[in-house]
Order: C-alpha cells, then structure tokens, then sequence
C-alpha cells in the first residue's frame, strides 16, 4: 500500500472522529514558548486523557509518525516544520483528592498545578510556580526549580504503554535523576506517554505557601529573562552552572540574527522577534564548543530538538 493511500486512510479516520478539529500546515512557531517553528503537517488538540490515547493509537495503527506538544517550553522546533501529526495536549483536568493526593492530567500548566495545591492548602510544589510547561513535561524531565523537582511529591504517572494499554507506574520506578528519568530516556515506537499524575503533598498553612511562592517568582523575575525563550538550554554539568560557564567564556549578550545569549543569564536564548531555530542552533554550537575548548566541559542539552534542524549535538568526548 502506498504511503499517499495510507496517509489518506489515516486522515479519513481520524477526521471522522475529530472533525474540523484536525489542521493541514499549522504554523508550531504559535504554539511554543519560543516563538519559533515551522508547520505542523497535521496539528490536533486533544482536549482530555481520553483523546490523547485515541490519537496516539490512530497513528500507531496506521504507522503515521507523531509528536506530542505539550507547553511548547523546552523544545526547538526546526523551520521547516515537523511531518506527521503533532498532537497538542489541551487535557488540562486537574483534582484535589482525599488525604492530600492531587490528580492533574498531562497538559495541565505546572504553575496553575502548583497554585491550586497552594489554594488547598498542600505543600510540596510551590517551587513549580515559576516553571513553565506542563505536568506531561515535567513528569518526563524530572523538571525542578528552588532545590524542589518532580521526584519530590509524585506519586504514581498513569501512561499510554507502547501496547496502547493505560499503566501506572510508582515514582520509585521511573529511575528519576537530575532532569532525567526512564521515561525521557525511551523514544520512537516503544516509548510511553503520560496521560496523567497522582502527586502526594503535605498540609500546610496556605498563608506560608503563598509566601513561599512569592518569594520563588520574585527570584524568577529578578535573574531570569522575560523574552520569548525555552527556559535552560542547557543542564548544569556537576558542581557548576553552565550559564556561568558561558559567561566565563565571554559570550552573555552574544547574538545570531535576532537570537541572542541572554544578557540576564548565560543559560537562556532568546527571540528578539522573528529568531529562527537555525540562528538559536548556531547560538547553542557556539556555547557548546566555545565552553568546550575554555574549560574542557561537555554541556548536555536540557532542550529537545523537534524536526531536522542539524546534527544532535556530541553530548561526550
């Protein structure tokens, strides 16, 4: 069968469940925090859990490649878009339960996770209050900001089995690290995707949370850039800060085209308007390679990139 036959068999599908929702060439560039990225061959919404593992399963069965987009932050989407499908994910339930268990679904804002737990009166994630994205995200990448990270407080992260059956799995089986875990190291046909979390959180006077998070956003404001960005490019390598590192090396406030080396922190680039994921990749080489001969250290990614903008970077000697 031909690649067009099944391509069209495929969109027949799942516009007959999804209806107009489906969209030709959507420009991603909308729909990062970058600002930046060419079209989406097909773009959804899948506006709770249940749509996700429906789209995700249409694809599989008939062999379509796909993406799952979830905040948009931490990720550099190629210019010339993505093939496939991108499958934004607008399930954004999120639930307070019995003895301080709070539930949310993957594309749930981790700020707004953070905010309704702080409302309950349930510590544990004031920290997230400042970090972009959304809990799908945060679940794979361990994220953390203020000495707190997911590791913390999850629980249990319901998944889409690369079988397409619903799993949970406890936290002490996601092999979480800094900024990794199981899940961040799969990819491709045996990958599982999160749906939803369980997080367990500690009761505590709402006034102290609430302070503790205003303290958490003023430090964000203070050292952090307020330009289109990703967040960290790259990961601190052990017992440093990589935008110290590419400070040292002289290159805060360098530019590519309208992409810049924050002059706030060496560790975000920023769209000064219209930057392209070509000008932020030369940025991120010229760090890399600049740092590299420097101080003999090896930056990792804490980005991802989406679609066929270079070569992965070398991420060992």
């Amino acid at each position: 069968m031909s690649t067009a036959v099944v391509l069209d068999a495929f969109i027949t599908e799942i516009r007959h469940i999804f209806g107009e929702r489906l969209l030709a060439n959507e420009p991603l560039a909308r729909h990062t925090t970058f600002r930046i990225g060419g079209p989406a061959e097909w773009f959804l919404a899948a506006e709770t859990s249940e749509e996700l593992a429906q789209a995700v399963r249409l694809a599989k069965a008939h062999q379509i490649p796909f993406f799952i987009l979830g905040g948009g932050s931490n990720i550099l989407v190629a210019d010339a878009g993505v093939p496939g499908l991108v499958i934004a994910v607008r399930c954004r339930q999120v639930e307070v339960r019995s003895e301080g268990l709070v539930y949310a679904e993957a594309g749930a804002a981790l700020a707004g996770l953070a905010r309704t737990a702080i409302r309950a009166g349930l510590g544990g994630l004031e920290w997230a209050v400042s970090v972009p994205g959304t809990v799908g995200g945060a679940v794979i990448g361990n994220a953390g900001a203020h000495g707190g990270c997911m590791a913390d407080s999850l629980e249990t992260a319901i998944l889409l089995a690369p079988d397409g059956e619903v799993v949970r799995r406890p936290v002490d089986g996601l092999d979480y690290r800094y900024r990794h875990s199981r899940l961040k190291a799969q990819s491709g046909d045996e990958a599982y995707i999160v749906l939803a979390a369980e997080f367990r959180l500690s009761p505590a006077p709402v006034a102290e949370l609430e302070a503790r998070a205003e303290r958490f956003l003023a430090q964000r404001r203070a050292t952090q850039p307020t330009e289109a960005s990703v967040g960290s490019i790259f990961k601190n390598p052990p017992g440093d800060y990589a935008g110290r590192l590419i400070e040292a090396a002289g290159l805060k406030g360098h530019r590519v085209g309208q992409a810049q080396i924050s002059p706030v922190h060496a560790n975000f680039i920023v769209n000064l308007g219209g930057a392209t994921a070509a000008e932020v990749w030369n940025l991120i080489q010229l760090a890399r390679e600049t740092v590299r001969q420097r101080f003999g250290v090896y930056l990792e990614w804490e980005i991802l990139p989406v679609g066929e903008i270079a070569p992965h970077p070398t991420l060992s000697p």
